[in-house]
């Protein structure tokens, strides 16, 4: 596929919700796309700057039939769960062999064997960003990584959508979808979930809400940044990398039940990045033992 002539792909996005709506404003702000074309359920356009008057740039369409004119590409950016019926409903379709990507994290190529079946290039493209909002969300994703998958004209075009993003492409192996999204969901929701045990355990320590939560933000803002300038072994900070056995046993005799156990699992994970630090083995040894691995 080549894509149209005078200013990127003649883009087809099957679904205007917030990820749907604020890729096509990034491409759109970074002139990467000729074209777009939305189809969703509501019955006007959703309202978002692709589509203001007096000159919308994009197209809103109830529906997939008829097929759009002059598409160079389809992205389905529709949640999980409805991504097989999409793809059921355009294979059904009169629709010429161009590539189609999905957007999703969790979903492998096979949910797009019915079209792959059809002679269209398939593959995936997924922000690693957490898209709240469908305009401020375009700038969230300027410069983001993207898990990437798929070979020939459907990489191509992921690649130049990652691109219109200045964003970096991360290869996932075939196969390997359920780990990389699994790995996306402890960096992201359960480091949210990590921050609610922590503002619940700052109330029972008697400090007010509204200065546990910034605080606590911050301190995990300043973690995420340390990881990134310096790597995660180099980034960890606290009592298990110090080797310091007497405040993990203060810690773990003011804890119990679920918040015990959560504590254990991930001082077992921040010990085994401590090894490469050199933690003092006695202390690690110990460590080891107050955290439930003593025969590891």
């Amino acid at each position: 596929m080549t894509p149209a002539s005078g200013g990127g792909d003649r883009l087809w996005i099957v679904g205007a919700g917030r990820l749907g709506l604020a890729l096509g404003l990034r491409l759109r702000r970074a002139g990467a796309v000729a074209s777009l074309v939305y189809s969703g359920r509501r019955p006007a356009p959703p309202d978002h700057p692709l589509f203001a008057s007096p000159d919308p740039f994009a197209r809103y369409r109830i529906g997939l039939s008829p097929v759009p004119a002059n598409v160079d590409g389809v992205l389905i950016a529709v949640p999980d769960g409805a991504i097989a019926a999409v793809v059921a409903d355009l294979a059904a379709l009169d629709l010429s062999p161009i590539p189609v990507l999905h957007a999703s994290g969790s979903r492998s190529l096979d949910v797009l064997a019915p079209l792959a079946a059809k002679g269209h290039a398939t593959g995936g493209v997924h922000a690693l960003a957490a898209i709240a909002d469908p305009v401020e969300g375009a700038e969230r994703l300027r410069g983001a990584s993207f898990g990437v998958e798929g070979e020939g004209a459907a990489r191509e075009l992921a690649m130049r959508i990652v691109a219109g993003c200045e964003g970096r492409a991360l290869s996932i192996r075939p196969g390997g979808k359920a780990l990389y999204h699994a790995a996306a969901v402890f960096a992201s929701n359960y480091a949210v979930a990590l921050l609610a045990v922590a503002e619940r355990l700052m109330a029972e320590a008697g400090v007010d809400a509204g200065d546990s939560g910034p605080a606590l933000a911050a301190l995990a803002g300043g973690a995420v940044e340390n990881v990134a300038a310096r790597g995660t072994a180099a980034a960890l900070t606290g009592p298990v990398v110090r080797g310091d056995v007497e405040t993990v046993e203060m810690h773990l005799a003011r804890l119990s039940g679920a918040d015990r156990s959560l504590y254990c699992l991930l001082g077992l994970e921040a010990l085994a990045l401590a090894a490469a630090r050199g933690v003092d083995p006695a202390a690690a040894a110990r460590l080891r033992e107050l955290l439930g691995d003593s025969g590891g």
